[in-house]
């Protein structure tokens, strides 16, 4: 059977010590890309320099420039790049479509495995690599998520899973909504935990440990988290490093959204969807969480 096509889209801003990297691992790809629309957020060091000679180089590269903007802006910026790419694949006949970040490292086989665990499972609609990070010369997971969490350094989209969620919200929590919603419209969503990528950077290296962690809780707040879920997520996060900062922070950026009257996603099923399952998950009946956690038990074929 012939490859499955599949695209890419890379907003970078300000990547120049890491992309390079990321380059030359999607290049020597053995099933290389239809295309990868690198898109340069308005970056003030060489990352769009980088990206013109790559596209230079390799005819399936495509070079965006947007102006700066003056800083990141978390979720909403991201997603105002990503969609400039992707209008000029949007129509192309493509299966898969990624979104790639531009400070990871993987191996030559990444998306061919990738896309192999696609194949026979029809309802499988979004998955990616487990994100590691190299700590001492030992590469170890970064985040331990649920299995149908899916990072957002590295998501593929079946394109019939793409166009059942409508593509990604452009504000903070895109990266939960979107796999909530296809969750709620029957489709799998699930990180390859045998597929390996290395995050150059840490999660948040370029917003700051604290302004990381606040971003994600107003993230949970937009896509409409349940209080009690949250308020226990940040309990737990009390133990995990670093230590209180991001329970504190995931708190902050939680009750922001309701001081500031901030808007949630206008999607009120996918809320109650969310909600419900979140409650199922406390109460030990079946959920998204308790599922991925049996998945995670099963011997691998």
């Amino acid at each position: 059977m012939p490859n499955p096509s599949y695209v890419i889209i890379s907003p970078v801003r300000n990547e120049a010590e890491h992309l390079g990297t990321t380059i030359r691992s999607v290049a020597s790809q053995t099933i290389p890309p239809r295309a990868w629309v690198l898109v340069d957020d308005g970056s003030s060091d060489g990352t769009g320099r980088i990206i013109d000679e790559a596209a230079s180089r390799v005819d399936w590269i495509k070079a965006v420039h947007r102006p700066d903007r003056g800083s990141r802006r978390a979720g909403s910026g991201v997603m105002e790049a990503f969609y400039d790419g992707y209008r000029l694949i949007e129509k192309d006949p493509w299966e898969f479509i990624a979104k790639l970040d531009g400070d990871l490292s993987f191996e030559a086989d990444y998306f061919e495995r990738c896309l192999r665990a696609f194949q026979g499972e029809s309802r499988l609609g979004m998955g990616g690599g487990l994100v590691c990070t190299n700590v001492n010369g030992i590469i170890e997971e970064e985040f331990h998520d649920p299995v149908f969490h899916v990072r957002g350094p590295t998501k593929i989209y079946r394109r019939e899973c793409w166009d059942a969620i409508g593509g990604l919200i452009q504000t903070p929590g895109w990266d939960t909504f979107d796999q909530i919603k296809a969750n709620m419209l029957g489709w799998e969503t699930r990180t390859f935990c045998d597929i390996k990528l290395v995050h150059l950077r840490p999660t948040g290296g370029a917003y700051g440990t604290w302004s990381n962690w606040t971003k994600n809780g107003l993230a949970n707040y937009i896509v409409g988290y349940h209080p009690l879920f949250m308020v226990l997520k940040c309990l737990r996060r009390c133990f995990q490093k670093p230590y209180g900062v991001a329970a504190l922070g995931l708190m902050a950026g939680f009750l922001r959204g309701y001081f500031k009257n901030i808007p949630q996603v206008q999607e009120a099923d996918v809320i109650r969807y969310l909600r419900k399952q979140q409650m199922d998950c406390l109460s030990g009946r079946r959920s998204l969480w308790r599922t991925s956690s049996m998945r995670q038990l099963q011997p691998r074929a």
